[in-house]
């Protein structure tokens, strides 16, 4: 879909987190001694993928900080995190409200996530004719890669090493299709969740299984018809005995669950996040919290690329335009952690 418009959508709640990492060495405080860094990091984010991707539409979307339909399916749902520092929680809860004044639609869906945005903002692209690009740290999102949708996913390094992925490369990197990507993530675990998977499937064993029969349910098929020895010559003997300990079924179809994003949501008619943004209006809402940005905002605001020095008093966080390398595959992949996953 070459020549439809492009919807870009954010995950806002991950890039505050990465933004917050990345500049909290910075101190960035507003003229009140409310800390800023964050917030001006994700303006940053925006910015630059609105500068290179050139969406015509933009949406950016962040967890309900209230409720959450899937803890009250499953208790121990992001149970284990420990709390989040206070000036993260300061930044996270303003920046709704801070891109909000700044023309940006911002959605923020009660009990639900940022992923279900990105999920309910993917399926009003398709039926719209509109391709969209997901950008988020998040490899939930992989799910919902097709022929109109890609995820931008954002690692250690920023820009630089981020891996634009869309359904050839998610084969490359994670061995699976997309509709494949929940039963493999299911049957992983995802530790940042608190969501435990088949105890000796890892990456690998989880790609080897979908490969050699699709997806979990034909598995469990197999093993209930008899047929356990095509589940032991596809990952080995002590894989597939995993696969018939007591409670596993329950423990994959619970992970698949929580996993599943809403993709009916209610989002905005595309054509009222159409880009460009008002300047002024971006402006005034940034400097109200002592963010004073200008060249960066041009792929936002309708202007041109920056030809020359930003002006000395443009406290900017994108001065120029450094090429940004967006690599796709395993090579010079570099991903973060299981410690900085879990905060994210």
């Amino acid at each position: 879909m070459p020549d439809s418009p492009l919807l870009l959508v954010l995950d806002g709640n991950s890039l505050v987190h990465r933004a917050y990492h990345a500049g909290a060495g910075d101190g960035w405080v507003d003229q009140d001694g409310r800390p800023i860094w964050a917030l001006r990091g994700l303006v940053g984010f925006i910015a630059r993928a609105a500068a290179y991707l050139r969406p015509d539409a933009l949406l950016v979307g962040f967890d309900c900080p209230l409720d959450s339909a899937r803890r009250a399916d499953y208790a121990g749902y992001k149970a284990h995190r420990p709390d989040k520092a206070a000036d993260l929680v300061e930044q996270i809860l303003c920046a709704p409200e801070l891109l909000t004044a700044a023309g940006v639609r911002t959605l923020v869906p009660p009990a639900y996530e940022a992923d279900d945005v990105l999920a309910s903002s993917a399926a009003a692209a398709r039926g719209a004719g509109w391709r969209s690009v997901l950008m988020t740290s998040d490899r939930d999102a992989f799910a919902l890669i097709d022929e109109s949708t890609s995820v931008l996913r954002v690692r250690n390094g920023g820009f630089d090493e981020a891996v634009l992925v869309d359904a050839a490369g998610l084969v490359e990197l994670c061995g699976v299709e997309s509709w494949q990507y929940r039963d493999f993530a299911a049957l992983r675990g995802d530790p940042s969740d608190n969501l435990h998977g088949v105890r000796g499937f890892g990456e690998a064993t989880a790609a080897k299984l979908l490969a050699a029969f699709g997806s979990v349910e034909t598995v469990w098929t197999a093993l209930d018809s008899g047929q356990g020895h095509l589940v032991r010559e596809a990952v080995g003997e002590a894989a597939a005995k995993q696969l018939t300990a007591a409670g596993v079924r329950e423990k994959v179809a619970r992970n698949q669950r929580l996993m599943r994003m809403r993709t009916d949501l209610p989002i905005p008619d595309l054509e009222s996040a159409r880009l460009p943004l008002s300047l002024a209006t971006m402006r005034t809402a940034l400097r109200a919290r002592g963010i004073n940005l200008g060249p960066s905002l041009w792929a936002l605001t309708g202007g041109v690329p920056p030809q020359r020095d930003p002006d000395p008093r443009e406290e900017d966080v994108i001065p120029d335009l450094r090429p940004w390398v967006i690599r796709g595959g395993m090579s010079g992949r570099r991903d973060p952690t299981p410690g900085q996953m879990s905060l994210f």
